[in-house]
């Protein structure tokens, strides 16, 4: 069995990273999250979060949904596409429970990695 760790390599790191998922995305969104996304040739997605504080006021409400985020990633990493993903969380977001927090973004990913396999 393989360790489903949460490593460096899942991570979007540095602002060329983001740029270049920015500069062209493909995009899956709802009133509360905006999945924009880019293929890589790494043989594994990557994650990259934007939770402004300006949208999720209370740094705890921000780090329940990077967790969430995270978690839904780590324990997903071999069925996701080959690609930069950048997660984007809006106001409506921390109203959300976990469980539908999550089933949104299961949505939105899946519907993500349609439209990337058409691009």
């Amino acid at each position: 069995m393989s360790k489903l760790t949460f490593s460096r390599e899942l991570r979007l790191l540095t602002p060329a990273h983001f740029q270049r998922v920015f500069d062209n995305p493909v995009r899956a969104s709802s009133p509360e999250v905006t999945l924009l996304a880019r293929t890589n040739d790494l043989g594994h997605a990557r994650l990259g979060l934007t939770i402004a504080r300006k949208q999720v006021k209370k740094a705890t409400s921000r780090n329940r949904l990077k967790r969430l985020t995270r978690e839904y990633v780590r324990l997903r990493q071999v069925q996701l596409p080959d690609a930069d993903v950048i997660v984007i969380v809006k106001k409506p977001a921390q109203f959300l429970e976990n469980s539908d927090y999550v089933a949104l973004v299961d949505r939105l990913w899946k519907l993500l990695a349609k439209r990337l396999a058409r691009a």
